[in-house]
C-alpha cells in the first residue's frame, strides 16, 4: 500500500466556497483515519483573474476553521518551469501537437455543430499538420496552443471510491484538451495532473462536476507516466430549487467568510458540513459530532452520491447546538467586538454582562444576533407603537401594573433577581392580576418585547433609574 496522500487545491479567483470546505473536511478525515499526509495547493495560474486578497481568504478560513495541512501552502505560479518542461516532453514524444485555430475558426465550427444539433467539440483539425503547413500559419502570424492527443473513441476507465464504476468514452470528452495557452501559461487539466504526479498524491476527492474532467486527466497521467490515483467525487451543493450553490446566483451564502462574520461557530460549521452527505456507521441517526470523534469511523463509502443540499435553519440548528455548549467567558470572549460595535459596555459590570447574555445564550442561532437581543439593556429606543405592542399597553390591566410597579420600585432588592420577580407578583396579587395580564404590560415597557429573559433578571439589572424612566414613558403614551 502506497502512503495515502490526499490535496485540497481552491483557487484564489474568488472567496473560499462552502463546497470547497466541505471537500476539503472529507481530504482531512480520510488522511487522518489513514495516517495520511493532506497538502494545500492554491492553484493560482489565472493570472488575471486571481486576487491576493482571496488567497489571503483562503488561508484565513481554514485557519478559523482549525483545519491543519501537512504540507503547503504550494502555489502552481511557482512551478511554471516544471509545467513547460513536461508539455515540451510531451510534445517531443508525439503525444501533444500545436494547434493554429483561430477564435474566428472554432465560432464557426461551434455554429456548424449546433446547426446540425451535434455536441459542440473541438474536431482535432490540426492534429496532423506537416512541417509546412506549421510554418505558414506562423508566417501568417497566427499563435498556437498546445493540445494534448486523446485517444481516439476510448472508454476511460475507474472505480470511483464514492460513485463506484464510472466509464467515460473519450468522444465525449470536446475533442483533444488545450494543455498550454499560446502564452505558455498551463490549463487546469493539465497542471494539475503534473502537481498531483509530482506531489504524489494517491487519492483525488473532489467535487463531482469533475466527472470529465478525470476522464481527461486519467490519459495525461498515464502519458506523463505518472501513477493514477484513486478517484472519489462528492455530490455537489444545491440550493432548495435544484441550483448549484453559487456566489453568483446566491450571494454570500456560498463563501465562508460570512459565516466568521456573522460568528458562526467553527465546529457547527464544520459538522453540519459534514453531516450533508455523510452519516456515521454506528449510530446513523446521530447529527452532532465533532472531527476527532470520527476519524476512525471515516469512510468515503458513506458519502451519498445524492445532491447534498444547503439548509440554512438547519444550520443555525447546529451553531445554537454548539453555542449551548460553551462556557459564558467563552461567549463573551467571542463576541464581545460584536457588541463593542454598537452597544457602550461600560454601562454595566462585566459580571452583569455575563448575566445577561447568559440570558439569551440559549436562544442565538448565530453570535452576531447577541447584540439585538440585549440592546434594550442600554437604550429604550425601541418601537412601543407597534400593532402588538399597543395593544398589550392599551388596556386597563395594562395601566394598574405599570403605575404600581412605578410606585413600589424603591422598595426593590435590585441585588436579586428573585426577590425583583417576587416582588412584581406581589404586586400582581394586589391587583388580582397573573401571567401575560401582569407580566406582558412590562416586559413591553422595559424591553419592547412580549418576550426575552427572566424578568427578574431583566428588572436587577436595570435597575430602579431605568426602570423608572421607562415606566414613566410607557405610561405617558398609553395611559
Amino acid at each position: 500500500m502506497k502512503p495515502v496522500r490526499v490535496r485540497i487545491a481552491p483557487s484564489p479567483t474568488g472567496s473560499l466556497h462552502l463546497g470547497t470546505v466541505r471537500t476539503a473536511l472529507y481530504n482531512y478525515l480520510f488522511a487522518k483515519k489513514n495516517k495520511g499526509k493532506f497538502i494545500l495547493r492554491i492553484e493560482d495560474t489565472d493570472q488575471q483573474r486571481n486576487k491576493d486578497e482571496y488567497t489571503k481568504e483562503i488561508l484565513e478560513g481554514f485557519k478559523w476553521l482549525k483545519i491543519k495541512f501537512d504540507e503547503g501552502p504550494y502555489f502552481q505560479s511557482e512551478r511554471f518551469e516544471l509545467y513547460r518542461k513536461l508539455a515540451q516532453k510531451l510534445l517531443d514524444e508525439g503525444k501533444a501537437y500545436h494547434c493554429f485555430s483561430t477564435q474566428e475558426e472554432l465560432d464557426e465550427l461551434r455554429k456548424i455543430q449546433r446547426a446540425a444539433k451535434v455536441p459542440e467539440k473541438y474536431d482535432n483539425r490540426h492534429r496532423n499538420l506537416t512541417e509546412e503547413q506549421k510554418k505558414q500559419f506562423i508566417v501568417e502570424g497566427r499563435k498556437s496552443v498546445l493540445r494534448f492527443k486523446l485517444p481516439d473513441n476510448f472508454d476511460v476507465k475507474w472505480i470511483d471510491e464514492i460513485r463506484g464504476h464510472i466509464c467515460v468514452n473519450t468522444s465525449d470528452l470536446g475533442g483533444d484538451p488545450v494543455i498550454m495557452r499560446s502564452d505558455g501559461i498551463p490549463l487546469y487539466n493539465f497542471a494539475v495532473v503534473i502537481d498531483d504526479g509530482d506531489m504524489k498524491i494517491s487519492h483525488i476527492i473532489r467535487g463531482d462536476d469533475h466527472l470529465h474532467n478525470t476522464a481527461k486527466q486519467i490519459p495525461i497521467f498515464q502519458a506523463l507516466g505518472f501513477d493514477v490515483p484513486t478517484f472519489g467525487h462528492v455530490p455537489l451543493i444545491f440550493t432548495h430549487e435544484r441550483e448549484k450553490l453559487s456566489k453568483r446566483k446566491h450571494g454570500d451564502i456560498a463563501n465562508i467568510d460570512k459565516y466568521q462574520r456573522e460568528g458562526f461557530l467553527p465546529e457547527a460549521l464544520e459538522n453540519y458540513l459534514v453531516h450533508m452527505s455523510w452519516t456515521r456507521p454506528d449510530k446513523p441517526e446521530a447529527e452532532v459530532f465533532k472531527l476527532d470523534e470520527i476519524i476512525d469511523l471515516f469512510d468515503l463509502g458513506r458519502i451519498s452520491k445524492s445532491s447534498a443540499v444547503y439548509d440554512l435553519p438547519k444550520l443555525y440548528w447546529f451553531d445554537n447546538h454548539y453555542i449551548k455548549e460553551l462556557p459564558i467567558e467563552e461567549v463573551y470572549s467571542l463576541s464581545k467586538h460584536f457588541l463593542e460595535k454598537d452597544l457602550n459596555l461600560s454601562l454595566y459590570s462585566k459580571e452583569q454582562l455575563l448575566k445577561m447574555m447568559s440570558s439569551v445564550q440559549a436562544g442565538l442561532n448565530k453570535l452576531d444576533e447577541i447584540t439585538g437581543l440585549i440592546r434594550f439593556f442600554f437604550d429604550d429606543k425601541f418601537d412601543l407603537s407597534s400593532n402588538e405592542n399597543k395593544s398589550i399597553l392599551n388596556t386597563e390591566n395594562a395601566r394598574k401594573i405599570l403605575e404600581k410597579t412605578l410606585t413600589a420600585l424603591t422598595s426593590f432588592d435590585f441585588q436579586n433577581p428573585q426577590e425583583c420577580k417576587k416582588a412584581i407578583d406581589n404586586l400582581g396579587k394586589e391587583l388580582g392580576l397573573k401571567g401575560k395580564d401582569l407580566y406582558w404590560p412590562l416586559r413591553v415597557a422595559i424591553s419592547g418585547s412580549n418576550k426575552g429573559p427572566d424578568l427578574g433578571l431583566v428588572i436587577s439589572l436595570l435597575g430602579e433609574e431605568r426602570l423608572r424612566a421607562r415606566l414613566n414613558k410607557a405610561i405617558a403614551v398609553f395611559v
